[in-house]
C-alpha cells in the first residue's frame, strides 16, 4: 500500500525527482510471448536498455499518449548514439494477441516489442512492478476500458529495474533521465 502511494505520488514528479533512488523495489522475473510468438523474459534478447510500459493497444486515454512519447525517446536516445527497446507488457490479453499487437505498436515504433500471456503469466509481470488494472467501462466503439499504471519503467539489458519516467514530462526530458541512467549500458 505504502509503495502504491509513492508511486502514485511520482505521478506529478519533476524530472529531478524521477532520477533520485527510490525508496522501494520494483522489477522482477518474468516469461511472456512477443508478438512474434516468441518467448520473452525481463532480458532483452539484444543486450538494450528497456523502456517498460503496461498497457494495451485499443486505449484511447494515456496509452495513446504514452506510446508516441516512447517512441520519441526511443529516436532522442538512438540520436546520441544509443539503443533501447520499447516494451509494452498488455492488461487487455483478450484483445493484445500475438496476431494483433504487433501493427498497432509498429505505428509507434518499428522496434516496439508487444507482450502477452496467460492470467498467470501475466500476473507475475504485474506483482513484479505493483500494477493494478480494473476494466471500468466498456466504450461502445472501443471496448473494455481499462484503469492501470501509467510509468515508464526504465530497464536495464538485463531486466533490472533502474527508475520511473513519468509520462508526464516532455520526450526531451524523458530522454534526459533514461540517458542518465543508459549512457554507459548501451
Amino acid at each position: 500500500m505504502i509503495r502504491a502511494a509513492l508511486i502514485s505520488t511520482l505521478a506529478m514528479a519533476t524530472p529531478a525527482i524521477a532520477e533520485t533512488p527510490l525508496p522501494f523495489d520494483l522489477g522482477g522475473d518474468y516469461t511472456l510471448t512477443n508478438q512474434h510468438g516468441e518467448r520473452y523474459t525481463q532480458v532483452d534478447p539484444n543486450g538494450k536498455p528497456q523502456l517498460l510500459f503496461f498497457g494495451y493497444v485499443n486505449c484511447q486515454e494515456i496509452c495513446s499518449a504514452v506510446f508516441p512519447m516512447m517512441a520519441e525517446v526511443v529516436a532522442e536516445i538512438e540520436a546520441q548514439g544509443m539503443d533501447i527497446t520499447p516494451v509494452m507488457i498488455t492488461v487487455d490479453p483478450v484483445r493484445d494477441t500475438v496476431e494483433t499487437m504487433g501493427p498497432k505498436l509498429a505505428e509507434h515504433h518499428p522496434n516496439f516489442v508487444g507482450l502477452t500471456g496467460s492470467d498467470d503469466q501475466l500476473q507475475v509481470a504485474y506483482d513484479a512492478f505493483s500494477i493494478e488494472k480494473e476494466e471500468v467501462f466498456v466504450d461502445p466503439e472501443f471496448g473494455p476500458v481499462y484503469a492501470h499504471g501509467s510509468f515508464v519503467y526504465l530497464l536495464d539489458a538485463d531486466g533490472k529495474f533502474l527508475t520511473l519516467v513519468p509520462p508526464i514530462v516532455t520526450p526531451q526530458q524523458a530522454a534526459g533521465i533514461v540517458a542518465k541512467y543508459t549512457k554507459d549500458l548501451s
